[in-house]
């Protein structure tokens, strides 16, 4: 199979001046991609979802090497299967995971592999789990974020980045489930391990955020309490199901949550990837409840934690990545969710644009205009 010619959204340098659609930090760039290698999977790119941790790397929150194309929540069709893949075929529909998964090393072996040593190492390079990229510009060779690189026609990934998932889930909704589901669902059922008529408290409504509600209500959780600083969003998050909410701009914002709740929610998860949410977060928990953050602030971002509450109160605070996910047993429970009507991954799609279009779009996803907006490709 010979060398292929795709279109990416190439970032070149971090830290651009707002507008996007002024400066436009991302480039949409003729790039080449290497055929797939052996355990590599080429996949024809049908929708791509935008999330702050694309956003993160563009304002460089997130520091990543450079130039990147970026993109990790996505859905395509596989179009070529490298040597060593027997599990998938041209024209199979997929997920992308942005954590692959080696399935060998110890967190793999021992069921977590949203710890995956060799792939978190093969993402903070840049590089395909394998080894090295595929990607290449006119002026040298693209890291690839994640391991994805999704917003493109085209992108070569390990096998290991994928689920396969059925053919006629809509590609913009299929999208939303390799990031902002895996992630706040999993933080709420695989990592707090919510309980029903346990009272969750939801702090920060992006994508990630709303899916925590969603699997709040879906875990039978009450009361459900969503905390977000958008009106809109919190209409949102009411218009899901029986969901209180409380404006994090009013100054009684903590007591607002804890009177709700009686006291303190059972668990409280953090969404908004800020110190001060997670500040907020901690305060608004019970004696003997679970904080859980999967935001991700600055790298330099650093919480101060009153050890005697901690230990006198029996707190659990807890991180979640990926919502402590296992991919293949995760993804296809969550879809049958969605299908069952419990989990209305759908309702968190705020509209689709051109790839031409993604840096006004980010532009609306930094102003908080936006839950999730999909690029999508093709017919």
């Amino acid at each position: 199979m010979s060398m292929i010619q795709t279109r990416a959204a190439v970032l070149r340098a971090m830290g651009a001046a707002r507008p996007y659609a002024e400066s436009r930090p991302l480039a949409i760039e003729t790039v080449t991609l290497d055929p797939p290698g052996a355990g590599e999977v080429l996949v024809a790119i049908k929708a791509a979802g935008l999330c702050h941790s694309d956003l993160s790397v563009i304002n460089g929150d997130r520091p990543r090497p450079m130039p990147m194309a970026l993109g990790h929540e996505a859905a395509g069709v596989v179009e070529a299967v490298g040597p060593g893949v027997e599990d998938l075929s041209p024209g199979d529909h997929v997920v992308m995971v942005f954590m692959p998964s080696c399935g060998h090393c110890q967190p793999c072996a021992g069921g977590r592999p949203a710890l995956c040593e060799p792939g978190a190492a093969a993402n903070g390079r840049g590089e395909l789990l394998g080894g090295g990229t595929r990607l290449h510009g006119p002026e040298g060779d693209l890291h690839h974020h994640l391991g994805c690189s999704a917003f493109a026609d085209q992108a070569v990934v390990s096998r290991r980045s994928l689920v396969k998932v059925p053919k006629d889930l809509p590609f913009e909704h299929a999208a939303l489930f390799g990031c902002a589901v895996l992630t706040g669902v999993g933080a709420v059922v695989n990592t707090a391990q919510v309980r029903a008529g346990q009272s969750v408290a939801v702090v920060g409504l992006g994508g990630v955020g709303l899916a925590s509600v969603l699997g709040a209500l879906a875990s039978g959780a009450s009361p459900v309490v969503a905390v977000d600083l958008s009106e809109d969003k919190l209409a949102l998050a009411r218009s899901l199901g029986p969901v209180l909410t409380v404006n994090a701009a009013d100054a009684d914002a903590v007591e607002q949550v804890r009177t709700l709740t009686g006291g303190g929610a059972d668990v409280v998860l953090e969404m908004a990837g800020s110190v001060r949410a997670l500040e907020a977060a901690w305060k608004m928990t019970k004696r003997g409840g679970a904080t859980v953050t999967a935001g991700l602030p600055p790298p330099e971002a650093a919480l101060a934690v009153n050890v005697v509450n901690l230990v006198a109160e029996e707190r659990t605070l807890k991180g979640s990545y990926i919502g402590t996910a296992i991919p293949s047993r995760d993804i296809p429970r969550y879809i049958q969710l969605f299908r069952d009507g419990r989990l209305p991954v759908d309702r968190l799609l705020t509209g689709t644009v051109r790839l031409e279009d993604i840096n006004a779009a980010f532009d609306a996803l930094h102003a908080g205009e936006a839950v999730r907006t999909v690029v999508t490709f093709g017919d």
